[in-house]
């Protein structure tokens, strides 16, 4: 039987149907006979956990992939799309999390890269180029001069380079793959602008995000992908967040926090007037055995660059470090790593993983000499270490022997915390643990690190989403501009209060 998300019928035809898509990989049936429905100026959410085969509609949709079964229609017509170039000639586009630009050229060369208008001898040219590039960004109420480098850009004016880049070869779908994973509020609220100019200007939009308050501020309808499977849709006005919650897990998922009240031992980490020369001074906190000690703030506030530097990332110039009452200077991550100290980066792709090698030796990359006799590595030893904790951990893969940048997101950060808890440490910093991975892995992952701090592991936690700070941490520092704005006490958390010492509001009384 199909499963199908088709939306309730729309005074208008519809620009964009899929219609039976199934895709199979080995082992794996990555879509299973689903349906879908994009509508002019309507923005149209793809919901659902890693792995449920959003990102593989996406790719038959730009012409990556091929479906095995199923139709994709475009203004009624049955359309084939049988390389990238089909879909941007048939008015599809794609912008996704980590934007594909290239720092070196201009902000117009990447709009126009492999479409820039020609002179009539057949040369590139660079005055219709700039001048072209300037009107698409003024459309969205952008003054970036497309003549700078795009590496002099923040994070959000590439996001806004990649969406004119998109209305450059004139889309009708844009196809947004967790733009806001990366923005401050602000830069949210102005994304959100731009989306509802193109909703005006007649585009459909399919959304893709993990972030229900963005989901239900920004969409029009839903659809809800389960294990490959269609499993609900309809208008986003008429359905409540749990009953997604439901529909994409197949279960009621009421313990997102599950912290676990745990009497708190000694004092094992201390840090005192802990200073960096650019991005942060005069911090001083404890950690004490079993306690997850929260680190807050807005982006720029320097809490990712805090937990580099105590990773022995980059060198601070003041301040005392001392862990279980002892004095010590970390130059290295390799020194920090001998102490007992492990840092789970934001950016896992980046930073976390070797995306090329199988999950088994990224998980036994930090643990080699166990893994290891008379200088040669043992497989066999390798894979053990790999499936304990990938066992733990739930990891969904095929096989240990699988690339991990052939995972989802969801469970490539499963790799990278993995990864570090086979070293054994006292002392786990995690950056943005559950950024751009789904509920159900969320509930994991929390899961996980409550279970880790009642075995006695030392946990410093940054994150962005406030109920994932007040519903884990025993207590929360907070950052302010690179400065300690506060350290506050689980019994007298609140978001009002957490929000004003991060922006400076704080109350006086």
């Amino acid at each position: 039987m199909t499963q199908t998300v088709a939306l309730e019928q729309s005074p208008e035809m519809p620009l964009l149907e899929m219609r039976g898509i199934s895709k199979s990989f080995p082992g794996v049936k990555a879509l299973n006979n689903v349906d879908i429905t994009l509508y002019p100026g309507k923005v149209t959410a793809l919901i659902g956990e890693n792995g449920a085969g959003k990102s593989t509609l996406v790719k038959i949709l730009t012409g990556i992939y091929a479906c095995d079964e199923g139709e994709i229609l475009v203004d009624g017509n049955p359309t084939v799309f049988a390389n990238a170039q089909d879909a941007i000639d048939a008015g599809v586009t794609a912008i996704h999390q980590e934007t594909v630009l290239f720092d070196e050229l201009s902000v117009a060369e990447n709009i126009f890269l492999g479409h820039a208008p020609k002179s009539r001898f057949g040369l590139v040219n660079w005055k219709a180029v700039n001048a072209r590039a300037l009107a698409l960004l003024h459309s969205l109420e952008s003054n970036i001069d497309p003549r700078i480098r795009l590496k002099d850009l923040s994070i959000a004016q590439r996001h806004l380079v990649a969406i004119a880049r998109a209305l450059s070869v004139d889309a009708r779908i844009v196809i947004m793959d967790e733009p806001t994973a990366a923005l401050s509020r602000k830069e949210v609220d102005d994304l959100f602008q731009i989306i509802n100019r193109l909703k005006t200007n007649g585009k459909a939009i399919l959304f893709i995000s993990h972030k229900f308050d963005e989901v239900y501020e920004i969409a029009d309808h839903y659809a809800v992908f389960r294990d490959g499977k269609a499993v609900g849709s309809g208008e986003l006005a008429e359905v409540g967040q749990d009953e997604i919650v439901k529909l994409m897990v197949g279960r009621s998922v009421e313990h997102a926090f599950p912290k676990v009240d745990i009497a708190l031992g000694e004092t094992v980490f201390a840090v005192e007037s802990y200073t960096h020369p650019t991005e942060f001074r005069d911090i001083s906190f404890e950690l004490r055995k079993g306690e997850i000690l929260g680190i807050y703030g807005l982006v720029g506030a320097g809490r990712s660059e805090l937990c580099q530097s105590l990773f022995g990332v980059t060198k601070p110039t003041g301040g005392k470090v001392r862990l279980n009452g002892k004095e010590i200077a970390i130059g290295s991550p390799g020194e920090a790593i001998s102490a007992g100290i492990v840092y789970v980066p934001e950016e896992r792709g980046r930073h976390g993983a070797v995306l090329q090698l199988p999950i088994y030796q990224n998980i036994s990359l930090p643990s080699l000499t166990r893994t290891s006799r008379s200088g040669f590595l043992r497989a066999a030893e390798e894979f053990a270490l790999a499936r304990k904790y990938a066992e733990r951990f739930d990891l969904r893969a095929a096989a240990l022997s699988v690339p991990v940048g052939t995972l989802s997101g969801g469970n490539q950060q499963k790799v990278v915390i993995g990864k570090w808890l086979a070293t054994q440490p006292n002392i786990l910093i995690l950056d943005e643990p559950t950024k751009g991975i789904d509920i159900g892995s969320k509930a994991a992952v929390h899961a996980f690190i409550s279970e880790l701090a009642g075995e006695g592991l030392s946990i410093i936690m940054v994150s962005s989403e406030l109920p994932e700070i007040m519903g884990m941490s025993d207590r929360v520092l907070v950052m302010r501009e690179g400065l300690s704005a506060g350290i506050y006490e689980r019994e007298t958390l609140s978001a009002e209060t957490l929000v004003r010492a991060a922006t400076g509001n704080a109350s006086k009384s």
